[in-house]
């Protein structure tokens, strides 16, 4: 038996340490994990401002020259003069000249302009072409017609003669004359692999991919693509599902971060990062994947989690030549415990049962014995537990006594980790005379049985109990009247009116009429015995269990069941006229009366602020009728 406790001992350190050091590894790769991620974003988010304010700067020159040359009067003169002289060798060769000169300034690979009444294509060179409709390849000429924008930017191949057909991005800017009528597109254009390399050197730097997408999503300039070849981002990298997100980003101030599910090629996620460029109409995204990082600390986990192995086998050999030694300590240590504890709860507590839960019935001959005194000997646990609930536990204790050590309330506490139960109640042993009792219970699994078991310990707190509700009395009485205290009488009222909505009530408000002329003249100690009279009166004319507080230094108030507004206004004449009357302290007199204010519930309020809001009123409307009487609110 020994031996083989010994080797489940030696196999849950075993685990322990197994599953330790796994979770330690494991930790360590989420936290790297994370920390990796973070520099991700901070990579993306960087790499992305950098291309995006090096694109501006590039593109806002040329941007700029475009719209130069449309605003030009000169070259808006040579188009508006065409119709006489535009056929004219001198006319081809003073555009080219114009074009020229701003080729050779800033070195564009293509400068061009559009005649809108011939549709003839000028270049640097000269005349290249004529821009039929009909032509699929002249059909950005005729959107740039139609688009609202002063200027458009557009990937395509380079069609004038040497060119090579290269792929160039062009800045395409109308042409009008004073009475804003289009007469013709100029621009210039970039070629696009002069952009790529600036790309490549971001890709290559930060292992990322950088992409300029239009409205639609089309690829218009990447390391890979371009948009002659009218490739759609979103499909390519399967990322269809955040298309709205991205294209809808236009804050040109800020970057949109976005982490995918998983990436294209189906290792790690993605992070994508975008910028929305006003001046280009495109949208610079950047994507990042964990692919790569993902391969590296996986290879770094192996390691780790050889060299854990190692170590575990390692302290297993040193644990096992101990553990003999080191149990038959812990045994001998938990024996000794055990014993002192028993006689610690056993001087502490009256008496101690214990029951079997899982099995609802109870558990050793003391509590078997205790429940057939009860007459609940031969049922089972949960009704015996009703049983006493009916002989000896005070009425309004008992659904709670039950409800607390009912096997089911039990067994639930445990599932949720709670293994300590408590309860404090009213118990009678003769059925009249009733003291305060704690119950502390505690669940635990019987290694014996395989059951769970609970211990029940009670112990008189009937001291304890009538000191502890006398000093909360203390703090809710007004010491000189014994009247409430203001927030403890608004809380009593609170709770009668919340628990009875359409019952009806009547708050009184009394007020000690010139009660500061009082003080002021026979002194503190005279008005002290004054209130306390006027206090007295108010008591003898109401119940026991009505509620009367001291609101304020001279203001008091009383709350109680009311029959109907005839008995209430019948109780306030009758506690003004026996507040009328003369008090003396055996030396000095003084006329005393009261001011009285009364409010209806639920009539004027369902609530104390309501109540007495409206009871002060009424009160109000008493001293400016002269004092020394009363007034019902709703009858002002």
């Amino acid at each position: 038996m020994k031996n083989q406790k010994l080797f489940k001992t030696n196999a849950a350190v075993s685990i322990i340490l197994i599953i330790g050091f796994l979770l330690t590894s494991i930790f360590s790769y989420k936290a790297n994990y994370k920390a990796s991620l973070d520099n991700i974003e901070q990579v993306s988010s960087l790499t992305s401002e950098g291309i995006y304010y090096q694109m501006r700067t590039i593109f806002a020159k040329p941007v700029n020259v475009s719209l130069t040359m449309a605003h030009d009067s000169l070259l808006i003169e040579h188009l508006s003069d065409r119709a006489s002289r535009e056929d004219s060798g001198r006319y081809e060769k003073k555009t080219m000249d114009y074009l020229r000169s701003y080729q050779e300034k800033y070195k564009y690979d293509s400068v061009f302009l559009v005649s809108a009444s011939t549709k003839k294509y000028y270049s640097f060179n000269g005349l290249d072409r004529t821009l039929d409709k009909g032509n699929p390849e002249n059909q950005w000429y005729y959107d740039v017609l139609k688009s609202k924008s002063e200027y458009t930017i557009k990937v395509d191949n380079d069609e004038v003669k040497g060119a090579d057909n290269k792929i160039t991005v062009f800045i395409n800017c109308k042409i009008q004359d004073s009475g804003g009528k289009v007469i013709g597109v100029v621009g210039v254009g970039m070629r696009v692999d002069s952009l790529k390399k600036i790309l490549q050197k971001y890709e290559k730097e930060s292992e990322i991919g950088a992409y300029f997408l239009d409205d639609e999503g089309i690829i218009q300039i990447s390391t890979a693509y371009t948009g002659y070849e009218k490739t759609d981002w979103f499909k390519i990298r399967g990322n269809e599902h955040i298309r709205d997100k991205i294209l809808g980003w236009k804050k040109e101030t800020s970057d949109l971060d976005i982490w995918t599910k998983q990436s294209k090629d189906g290792v790690g996620k993605s992070f994508i990062s975008t910028r929305y460029i006003p001046e280009l109409s495109w949208h610079l995204v950047i994507e990042q994947k964990t692919g790569k990082l993902i391969d590296e600390m996986k290879q770094e986990i192996y390691g780790s989690i050889f060299m854990i192995i190692a170590i575990i086998l390692a302290v297993l050999f040193i644990i096992t030549s101990v553990i003999k030694n080191f149990n038959s300590q812990l045994t001998y240590l938990m024996t000794e415990k055990q014993t002192l504890f028993k006689k610690v709860t056993e001087q502490l507590y009256e008496n101690i049962y214990e029951l079997n839960i899982s099995k609802n019935c109870p558990a050793g001959k003391s509590t078997e014995r205790y429940f057939e005194s009860l007459g609940a000997g031969d049922i089972p646990y949960d009704q015996g537990l009703r049983v006493i609930a009916e002989k000896q536990i005070k009425e309004e204790f008992r659904d709670g006594y039950v409800n607390t050590f009912t096997p089911e309330n039990v067994l639930r506490e445990y599932k949720n980790g709670n293994h300590h139960l408590q309860y404090d109640f009213m118990i009678s042993e003769d059925g009249e005379h009733y003291f305060w009792m704690r119950i502390d219970a505690y669940t635990f699994l019987s290694s014996e049985d395989k059951c769970i078991h609970m211990f029940t310990y009670r112990k008189n707190i009937d001291e304890d109990k009538k000191r502890a509700l006398q000093m909360t009395k203390r703090a809710e009485t007004d010491e000189m009247t014994g009247f409430y205290t203001r927030a403890a009488a608004e809380r009593c009222i609170g709770k009668v009116l919340s628990e009875n909505e359409d019952a009806m009530y009547a708050f009184f408000l009394f007020d000690i009429d010139n009660f500061k002329q009082a003080n002021d003249r026979f002194g503190h100690v005279f008005g002290d015995m004054a209130i306390k009279e006027f206090t007295a009166v108010i008591r003898g004319h109401f119940r026991e269990n009505d509620i009367l507080g001291r609101i304020g230094g001279d203001e008091f108030a009383a709350f109680l069941p009311a029959e109907n507004l005839e008995t209430v206004e019948a109780k306030a004449k009758e506690i003004s006229l026996s507040l009328s009357r003369t008090f003396t302290d055996g030396v000095s007199s003084w006329k005393m009366s009261a001011s009285i204010g009364v409010a209806v519930a639920p009539r004027d309020g369902k609530d104390f602020v309501s109540l007495y809001k409206n009871a002060d009123a009424a009160l109000y409307e008493t001293k400016q009728r002269g004092k020394n009487g009363y007034t019902i609110s709703g009858r002002l």
